[in-house]
């Protein structure tokens, strides 16, 4: 059931009785926030307050002066802009209502009055916006679809957004999203719960935007969760993360202590390594296949050390390492509706004292993970951006609920 005051906002919300666009084909696409990609240059001119007061000529001076390119900066943030540009006016153009917010501006209010989601950059604009669509964010319980458009797909993959052809030809996307020609999908999210008595400090999250020079923090998450009470020997964190869970420490030269448990089992397994990744099926095309991917000069080594040390050299000789490796590392990629995570410890430490631990593979599938540290300046980081303090003694339950599914659209 909703809580009085979800109803509320409900009611409020637009002046009347909500229809939120989603999976009944009854309702009706009405309101869009198109969240904006914060470019490098926008970045440049919010970044200090002495920045703001700054004109347009003295802005370029101070950023030539330091090396950096400002004409790239400026030729790349009127092409994403010309995007954002084109997506908005082709949603007017068919009467729906439109708002803009970018990362510092997005909130809950804004949240709550859209219909639907559509980031317009690339998939660290997605991750921003699926990340703000969570119940926990919002104090109520529906799903805000996430529709997103590629703003430079020349140079962003953009494995989140809509295929690169609609980058061109938004008003096409549109059309097609307000007939209702596509497809919905579901993206498995990764629930976190610190558990124990580390929970009642609750330090602040720190935002790691990809373009700040020194982490800020990102105050509006603080005691978002409604079930967050201080009382709670548990606490489920209001960020639902869409590709990964790192856990480790922030210095990477230095070794991350950590003790894991793998779905019930009663055995804890103590590592030693840079770090702890566990991923969605969405994420198991990024950083999980950076982490284990097998190039062909690793297959060609292999394959060299198997034809000295066995009798088939004829066989082996036809055997191609490029389309290997290819397949190996193609078969890293599992769905993104998969119910389970797949972890990867990071560098593990399997020599001397200690040996590969036994019953634990370094990388593996699972329901559900227990995590404890035993670090001394460690973060748990949820899709690149968002960190929560995890050093010694803190403890975290990951797992995948089907209730907390990202809701998307594919279009061929």
């Amino acid at each position: 059931m909703l809580c009085l005051r979800c109803k509320n906002v409900l009611q409020q919300v637009g002046g009347g009785a909500r229809r939120p666009f989603g999976t009944n084909p009854k309702t009706k696409l009405r309101r869009v926030l198109v969240v904006s990609k914060l470019t490098r240059l926008e970045f440049e001119k919010n970044r200090d307050q002495s920045a703001t007061s700054l004109s347009d000529a003295k802005l370029e001076q101070k950023i030539r002066d330091r090396g950096s390119d400002y004409d790239a900066m400026k030729y790349y943030h009127h092409l994403h802009k010309d995007v954002e540009e084109d997506v908005i006016r082709c949603f007017r153009e068919q009467g729906i209502e439109v708002r803009v917010v970018n990362r510092l501006t997005i909130n809950k209010e804004l949240l709550r009055w859209a219909d639907v989601l559509v980031p317009v950059g690339g998939d660290g604009t997605f991750l921003l916006a699926a990340g703000r669509a969570s119940p926990f964010m919002l104090d109520e319980p529906r799903k805000i679809p996430v529709v997103g458009f590629n703003s430079d797909p020349r140079r962003s993959e953009g494995r989140l957004m809509l295929p690169k052809h609609y980058s061109a030809n938004v008003g096409e996307a549109v059309k097609r999203i307000l007939a209702g020609d596509f497809s919905w999908m579901h993206r498995s999210r990764i629930r976190i719960t610190l558990v124990g008595a580390a929970t009642t400090e609750r330090p602040p999250p720190i935002d790691l935007h990809e373009y700040n020079v020194s982490p800020v923090e990102h105050k509006e998450i603080v005691g978002l969760n409604g079930n967050d009470q201080p009382q709670s020997s548990s606490r489920i964190l209001p960020y639902l993360a869409l590709n990964e869970v790192f856990i480790g420490e922030m210095v990477s030269a230095r070794v991350s202590h950590l003790h894991l448990r793998i779905d019930k089992s009663d055995i804890v397994t103590k590592t030693k390594s840079s770090g702890l990744c566990v991923s969605t099926g969405t994420g198991s095309t990024s950083w999980l296949t950076s982490m284990n991917r097998l190039s062909t000069d690793n297959v060609r080594d292999l394959v060299e050390i198997i034809r000295r040390r066995t009798n088939h050299a004829t066989a082996l000789a036809g055997l191609d390492p490029e389309a290997i490796s290819d397949e190996y590392n193609q078969q890293l990629v599992f769905p993104p509706d998969d119910p389970r995570l797949c972890y990867s410890i990071r560098e593990q430490i399997c020599v001397g004292v200690w040996p590969n631990p036994k019953g634990l593979e370094s990388r593996g599938f699972a329901k559900q993970i227990s995590v404890r540290s035993r670090c001394i300046d460690a973060s748990l980081v949820i899709d690149g951006s968002i960190a929560y303090n995890f050093n010694d003694g803190a403890k975290a339950s990951l797992a995948v609920y089907p209730e907390d599914a990202l809701l998307t659209i594919e279009m061929n």
